[in-house]
């Protein structure tokens, strides 16, 4: 982006609010928020978003930028009393980043900024601490090195064990200064050899450097990872706060924690967070040393904590949510450094959502907002079953729940390797940080034997809904021999181990599980309400309640047979939006549509037709009795012809092994010439569809048959069947109009036949461009459209879902072409538009078409509130996501009116 002169990009923490996350990020938004509350927090400033643009497109900082941050610098130093750098009493600040949508541990921090050679014996006399001095010059080379310079990490951690190893001791606090002093030298030699470079020893070059950094690491590769997982648009930038430092390693009075006014894996209410003594922030987070429970502080320092308990109760009230909070306590003075909105586990946003309800913070339609439908599709996942036998291996911290299986993996690239195989892995390491990511991701579940249930690998866990263990101090993990140990017993790379984050149970082996209590739930298998109901489906059971009262778009299920109609009517299920046919067609009766596509004479279609007649009709029974008194839609037969043909390779061998022998079966030679007729290329684009009902004589006019005789028979005795024929593949009007022509021919014989009147519907399937371009053409023959955005996004796209997917998908995704697969949520730019246009023109010509989606987007919360927008009746969906798609309805809809009242 351009710059504009007139633009102010620092704004000091005075000046903003937690209105202005665009502008200020959503950690500088929330430290002048709480500066305005008039809460302990450090003097600073943010540079905003906007320069961070700047400095990403042109690749250097805007013009203004150096000199708003000098005034700003200064009237720093002005109210502190010293000045950055300072030699005899230095100024330190710390550089962080803060986008508006929290991306934890993502993005870069350097703490200490302001040290030097000289300035470390100012520091030291001015704290009466020496060592204190040292440790924090040590890391603010370490931090600097790492973040700004690009140097190895590894080799500073390498050379602090080895420090640690010399003084035979275990923790970075009983190194003292002299050991200190020594680790600086050799810091900084290492910054020497590997930067090509000295470490700066100017005070303002230290920050400017640091501040590029933080814009630089916008665009690292863990950051859009980050983004592309979390659905976060690259575009946004982030800002840069520069706050200066407290001390939360100046002695045993002093010290830095993380605090959630809930616990963000349960929702319920206490005291939750981690503590650490003589430390700053990045050692909690990071998970280096293990940390003492929150509630510890009150014996450790009681005014403080006393301080804390109020802080946490205002910020609650203030931001009706779940806090996230992170504070140092310097020599007993409490002071706030960050808080955001918590990231929580699915059960704990529900349980959360409906207590604040309770406690009147906010209505049903913001508790409705506070979900979503990735949040309860996690809760339907299954958990351990408590019955099985079990070899437990230890127990940490429940970082985040769920039941998570698989291999034991020690390196964030085996995980991807294994995972991308097909296998299924669980990440095991010391502590996580931000370049395991794309091991996080791949794995089915994180376990540590470090860390809290506010450290990194905890956190991230969190916002991705990944089950985690953290804190398993038992488990010697040992990544470079790729084992764990446990007491006698070994776990090597490849073996199979089990952990619930919900107990922060490890196992040994395989754990059965068991169906979720909310799937138990959704199947009347258990009654919120009930005395003893859990906690968890009563507030999923408020929520789907208040969802299912608000929403318009109504939800069916995409179901084939009569079991999966009565599963999904359980869910909730208002109809069926797609009945395949071609499905009722697969196992033993493939043969009889193969005889009837490779029939050669009238005799034989009619004589194949006839077998298949009873078939349907006792199938479209059941669906009707299952689904009595909803709509059902019944597509016509849509295979591609290979499906239901023999595989002309297997087929062509057996002929030629026949041949060579003198013994070829007649009927194989004669199928063999039909599928050489009928091979496609590409059988997506061939003949199916409408194309296979025009070209078979008689083949749809069955269906419909069997269709409006089961219904009769169903009406006759005394049901609703409520049908709807639907035609698939049409690209042009005159198609349908031949095969309804046909329909209702067959429908007014089968009604004359019974003394049946039926009310038959017949609609068709827009998945072709072509299509969805003269939807208003095509209205004028058809009652009801329902989009088969599975088909529609190949064809706009060019795409053979079945090949792409697995050749470059994966390519696309890592270089940002796709935030998301097409196939997963809806291009609403490209397929969207033409949906958007269809829904326009066919309403234009017929004002009471009946619209809906067929698509797997039917499920997709995202393209929920998309067709809530356009302007669908309804959405259809698989059985087990119809609950994702009511609760995505609500919300769109709660969203909506939001919207309008504002």
């Amino acid at each position: 982006m351009s710059e504009n002169k007139d633009q102010k990009f620092v704004y000091d923490f005075t000046e903003g609010n937690r209105d202005l996350k665009d502008l200020l990020g959503g950690k500088g938004a929330n430290l002048a928020e709480m500066t305005n509350l008039g809460l302990p927090v450090p003097p600073g400033f943010t540079i905003t978003t906007e320069a961070c643009k700047v400095y990403l497109d042109s690749g250097s900082a805007p013009a203004a930028l150096r000199e708003e941050v000098s005034a700003h610098l200064a009237a720093l130093e002005a109210k502190m009393g010293k000045k950055l750098g300072q030699s005899d009493d230095p100024l330190l600040v710390s550089v962080r980043s803060g986008a508006k949508f929290s991306m934890p541990g993502m993005m870069d921090t350097v703490l200490n900024i302001g040290l030097s050679d000289e300035s470390v014996t100012g520091l030291a006399s001015q704290a009466g601490n020496e060592r204190f001095a040292w440790d924090s010059y040590r890391r603010l080379i370490q931090m600097f090195g790492k973040t700004v310079l690009d140097v190895d990490g590894e080799l500073f951690e390498d050379a602090l064990d080895e420090a640690k190893a010399a003084k035979k001791v275990t923790v970075d606090t009983d190194l003292d200064a002299a050991d200190l002093k020594k680790l600086v030298t050799r810091f900084k030699k290492i910054v020497a050899n590997q930067a090509g470079r000295e470490f700066p020893q100017d005070a303002r070059e230290q920050l400017d450097l640091a501040v590029e950094a933080v814009f630089n690491s916008w665009n690292t590769d863990r950051a859009k990872l980050y983004r592309r997982q979390e659905r976060i648009p690259s575009d946004l930038g982030t800002a840069v706060n520069i706050c200066s430092m407290v001390f939360g390693n100046l002695g045993p009075d002093s010290g830095t924690g993380v605090a959630f006014t809930r616990d963000p894996a349960s929702g319920h209410a206490g005291v939750y967070g981690d503590y650490l003594q003589n430390a700053q922030g990045e050692d909690v987070v990071a998970g280096i040393r293990n940390t003492v429970p929150l509630a510890d502080l009150e014996t450790i320092d009681k005014a403080s904590y006393d301080q804390l308990m109020t802080i946490m109760t205002t910020l609650e009230t203030h931001y009706k949510d779940l806090c996230d909070i992170e504070f140092t306590i310097e020599r007993g003075q409490l002071w706030m450094l960050q808080t955001r909105v918590g990231k929580r586990t699915a059960g704990a946003a529900f349980r959360i959502a409906t207590q604040l309800v309770d406690q009147g913070l906010i209505d049903e339609a913001e508790a409705l907002q506070r979900v979503s439908g990735h949040q309860l599709a996690q809760l339907m996942f299954p958990r351990f079953d408590e019955g099985a036998k079990t070899t437990l291996l230890g127990r940490g911290i429940a970082a985040s729940p769920g039941a998570a299986v698989g291999k034991a993996v020690f390196d964030s690239y085996t995980a991807v390797k294994w995972s991308r195989s097909g296998e299924k892995v669980i990440l095991i390491r010391r502590e996580t940080n931000p370049d395991d990511l794309d091991g996080m991701i791949a794995s089915e579940g994180i376990l540590t034997s470090r860390g809290g249930k506010t450290s990194h690998a905890a956190v991230v866990a969190r916002g991705m809904g990944k089950t985690c263990v953290c804190g398993a101090e038992e488990l010697d993990v040992d990544t470079k021999r790729r084992r764990m140990t446990v007491g006698e017993t070994v776990i090597e790379e490849g073996d199979v181990v089990s952990i619930d984050g919900s107990t922060g149970k490890v196992y040994l082996g395989e754990v059965p599980v068991v169906p979720s209590p909310v799937v138990e739930y959704f199947e009347g298998r258990m009654h919120a309400g009930a005395d003893d109901a859990d906690e968890l489906v009563a507030a999923v059971h408020r929520i789907m309640a208040y969802a299912d009262r608000v929403r318009r778009l109504r939800v069916r299920a995409n179901a084939d047979n009569a079991e999966d109609a009565l599963r999904a009517r359980r869910f909730g299920a208002q109809g069926i939006g797609l009945c395949r046919t071609e499905h009722m067609f697969l196992g033993e009766r493939r043969e009889m549509v193969e005889r009837l596509i490779l029939a050669d004479t009238d005799g034989e279609r009619e004589q194949a037709l006839s077998a298949l007649l009873p078939l349907q009709k006792k199938d479209f029974i059941e669906l009707f009795e299952a689904m009595d008194g909803l709509p059902v839609t019944v597509r016509l037969l849509d295979p591609p012809l290979h499906e239901f043909l023999p595989d002309i390779t297997e087929l062509s061998v057996r002929v030629a092994l026949a041949e060579s022998r003198k013994d070829a079966n007649e009927n194989d030679l004669r199928l063999l010439q039909a599928v050489h007729k009928l091979h496609e290329q590409n059988p997506m684009l061939g003949l199916r569809g409408v194309r296979l009902g025009l070209v078979i004589p008689g083949l749809f006019a069955m269906q419909v048959r069997a269709i409006a005789e089961a219904a009769a028979e169903r009406k006759n005795a005394k049901g609703d069947p409520r049908v709807e024929i639907m035609i698939p593949l049409v690209g042009t009007v005159q198609e349908l109009e031949i095969v309804r022509e046909e329909a209702d021919q067959v429908i007014a014989e089968v009604e004359a036949a019974t003394g049946t009147t039926l009310k038959l519907s017949i609609g068709t399937m827009i998945e072709l461009p072509r299509a969805a371009l003269t939807a208003a053409q095509i209205a004028e023959a058809a009652q009801f459209f329902s989009f088969g955005t599975n088909d529609l996004t190949q064809t706009v796209w060019g795409f053979s879902r079945d090949d792409v997917e697995a050749s470059f998908f994966t390519a696309y995704l890592e270089k940002g072409i796709f935030g998301v697969s097409p196939f997963e949520t809806i291009d609403k730019d490209g397929v969207g538009s033409l949906v958007r246009h269809a829904v326009e023109q066919g309403r234009a010509t017929r004002p009471d078409l009946k619209l809906g989606v067929c698509g797997e987007h039917g499920g997709d919360p995202e393209s929920v509130h998309f067709f809530h927008e356009v302007g669908l009746d309804y959405v259809s969906c698989s059985p087990f996501r119809i609950p994702v798609a009511r609760l995505e309805a609500g919300r769109a809809a709660a969203e909506a009116k939001g919207s309008d009242s504002r």
